[in-house]
């Protein structure tokens, strides 16, 4: 009888430790999907000057446009949690798509072999982005349910395992993604 006792001890505690380790290696993978978003937006950051200025030799007169990227691109570099990342991101996105409807207007610019190859590395990595921000909120979501689930939701508040937030654009980004795009051909 002493045994079983023992025997279901030790059963519990390991299966403690094993969802106590599980939680753990959740919380790093969630880290290391934000580190790969951060990679990714690192590059567009370095991107978004060359495009300007390409740019901005075909178009000087559109003052407001460059401003409004550069700026959203400041915002973006300087922001460190994932939702006001998220958030300056989405202002980034959409201040670049106003600057890339530009070269509509400028059929020299559109047809430049330089912005060509800069507007292919961006849509280069804005299809990465996307994939790591999916993968992000992937791993958001397993992490966030296996501190919710039994028995850890017992124990992983008071260790500090806390919710994490969702890669989210944010309410005043979404209503320019929302918005259907303009095409002119």
């Amino acid at each position: 009888m002493k045994w079983i006792a023992v025997f279901a001890a030790v059963a519990v505690l390991i299966w403690l430790v094993v969802t106590y380790n599980g939680i753990v290696a959740l919380r790093q993978r969630t880290a290391q999907a934000f580190g790969d978003i951060d990679v990714q937006l690192k590059q567009r950051h370095d991107l978004v000057p060359n495009l300007v200025e390409t740019v901005r030799g075909y178009a000087a007169h559109e003052r407001g446009t460059f401003d409004a990227v550069i700026q959203a691109r400041n915002a973006a570099a300087a922001a460190r949690d994932p939702g006001q990342v998220a958030q300056s991101e989405g202002a980034l996105q959409a201040s670049l798509g106003r600057l890339v409807a530009l070269s509509e207007a400028y059929p020299d610019l559109k047809a430049n072999a330089n912005f060509q190859a800069l507007q292919g590395q961006l849509t280069d990595i804005e299809d990465k982005l996307a994939a790591a921000r999916r993968f992000f909120n992937n791993a958001v979501a397993e992490y966030n349910a296996a501190i919710a689930a039994v028995p850890a939701v017992f124990f992983a508040a008071p260790l500090g395992f806390a919710p994490k937030p969702f890669f989210d654009v944010g309410e005043g980004a979404r209503a320019s993604l929302d918005a259907p795009p303009r095409v002119a051909f």
